[in-house]
């Protein structure tokens, strides 16, 4: 019998899950909560539309989790409703009156460490399976190389020691994501959640989740385009007065370097970089692992297609993203991904979920993955916050209770790290 999957969230995530859905068998979208009804229906339409489903529409986090139709649950939705949401779930469970396998939930796990080891408890509690929603782990050409490299290339020469990852376009799509309250920072809470998962995957070896323990972390963050007068100004027209960059910024540009003990008691390196001030064709996401005698290399820009538009159709051409996410051109010469849900790695990791939930086991990507992430989110903002390298554990139980100033809606990005702030 097919697997009932409810999505919490009908937005921008949301729909790269349905899109990735096509992929999934043996389960089917039998429900979606969202707090906008239109978007809801959006996204009904298009799971129908598509054949992987008949969702019903609900507005009540709890009332989905009932549905005896619902077997499982993903979360989608922003970041600051992610204790409130999960909390919802689990207590139906625990409560006896929803009958779940299991709930998966996006990156990141929450905005905060305590946030975060909330989100756990409560899951557990109810002895729910888990999945991190994590798609870059799962982005088939990364998950590829990795096998091979370990398999062949690291028996003989040695374990990887370097990675880098990187991760770049011109800002989100919501208002949320640019509100640091709401979503628990900026460029570095959206997306260094994945470049900083995606290089401890890439230097861990398989099979073995232990392998690597965080030891240093070291951060910068900075805001070089969106405080600017001109580009502050176009975000509060943009968003009709709902993000603020003058009163309330968060960065849009941030860098982290990882420092790991393996298991055999060597030193690795990740380093990863991120930023919403990318001026380019698209979303840029980029990967390498290096090893003794042998390497990796990924992006997203090394595409099957490249397509030439000449500057005579200018006008013709209608503004969107049906080339590549963060699409900013529509003429010139662009590349174009077939399947993007694909390519990203959503198809395979719901397919990975969604048989871990079925054969009543856990992913490979957990919440305690999503737990380890936030800790190096905390690690590299308090790293940023002060201009000194955080030691771990030694400074780890400072992480716990700790609040960024970014997320705080305190920063300011004139002030050098650990200089004395003047707003």
């Amino acid at each position: 019998m097919a697997l009932g999957v409810g999505i919490v969230g009908s937005g921008f995530i949301a729909r790269f899950h349905v899109l990735g859905w096509q992929s999934v068998r043996g389960a089917d979208i039998t429900a979606i909560c969202s707090r906008n009804a239109e978007t809801a229906e959006e996204l009904a339409t298009l799971v129908r539309r598509l054949g992987v489903g008949d969702p019903r529409i609900y507005a009540d986090t709890a009332e989905l989790a009932r549905d005896p139709r619902v077997d499982a649950v993903w979360v989608c939705s922003p970041n600051s409703l992610r204790v409130e949401q999960v909390g919802a779930i689990a207590g139906e469970v625990t409560a006896g009156r929803a009958e779940l396998v299991g709930l998966a939930c996006e990156k990141p796990l929450a905005r905060n460490l305590g946030e975060a080891r909330e989100v756990v408890r409560l899951v557990e509690e109810a002895e729910l399976l888990h999945g991190y929603l994590e798609n870059q782990v799962f982005a088939p050409g990364l998950q590829r190389g990795r096998q091979i490299l370990w398999e062949r290339a690291a028996r003989q020469a040695g374990a990887p020691y370097l990675a880098r990852a990187s991760e770049e376009h011109g800002g989100p799509h919501r208002a949320w994501f640019w509100d640091p309250t709401q979503q628990g920072g900026g460029v570095l809470s959206d997306m260094m959640c994945h470049t900083v998962e995606v290089t401890r995957k890439l230097l861990s070896k398989p099979g073995e989740p232990g392998y690597l323990t965080p030891r240093a972390v070291s951060a910068q963050i900075a805001s070089l385009k969106w405080t600017q007068p001109r580009y502050a100004q176009e975000l509060l027209a943009a968003y009709d007065g709902a993000v603020d960059y003058r009163r309330t910024p968060a960065e849009d540009y941030a860098r982290a370097q990882v420092t790991y003990e393996s298991a055999d008691g060597r030193q690795v390196v990740a380093e990863a970089t991120t930023s919403w001030s990318y001026v380019g064709p698209g979303l840029r996401i980029s990967c390498e692992l290096l090893g003794p005698e042998y390497s990796l290399e990924w992006s997203t820009l090394s595409t099957e297609a490249r397509l030439f538009i000449g500057r005579n159709l200018g006008g013709a051409q209608q503004a969107g993203e049906d080339l590549l996410e963060k699409q900013n051109a529509e003429t010139g010469l662009m590349p174009a991904l077939a399947d993007e849900a694909f390519s990203y790695g959503y198809s395979h990791e719901d397919r990975h979920m969604v048989e871990a939930f079925s054969s009543g086991r856990q992913p490979e990507e957990t919440f305690h993955d999503g737990l380890v992430v936030t800790q190096l989110l905390m690690a590299a903002y308090r790293s940023a916050e002060t201009g000194r390298v955080v030691h771990l554990p030694d400074e780890a139980a400072d992480l716990e209770a700790f609040v960024p100033q970014v997320a705080q809606g305190t920063w300011d990005p004139t002030v050098l790290p650990g200089a004395a702030a003047t707003r």
